[in-house]
């Protein structure tokens, strides 16, 4: 049993040792989002940008959240692949608010 726990514990901290430390920066976006359809275009096309792990959106809030490797990218990285695809980005200061634009029309609707 000790040798099994010993094992358990080598393991653990081989995986621990092998983590990476992903960073978390969160964007909005000119144009706005309005839909589904707004937020799949974005999710589509950011996925293929070098070190993003994951994206989350929200129109209510209007926010990109996004986890990535910072040896691979850097949120000025990030910025610009949003242009790639017809997007302005910045990044958002924790805690702001982003109010939606109900003037703004959305041409993937």
């Amino acid at each position: 049993m000790k040798k099994f726990m010993l094992m358990m514990v080598m393991l653990m901290v081989s995986v621990m040792t092998f983590a990476k430390d992903y960073k978390t920066v969160v964007f909005t976006t000119t144009p706005q989002m309005h839909c589904e359809n707004c937020e799949n275009k974005i999710k589509g096309n950011l996925r293929f940008e070098k070190g993003i792990k994951e994206i989350q959106t929200s129109v209510p809030d209007q926010k990109v959240t996004v986890t990535y490797d910072p040896a691979k990218t850097t949120p000025e990285k990030l910025c610009k692949a949003f242009e790639k695809f017809g997007y302005k980005a910045r990044v958002l200061k924790d805690g702001e608010k982003v109010e939606m634009n109900k003037d703004e029309k959305c041409d993937l609707m």
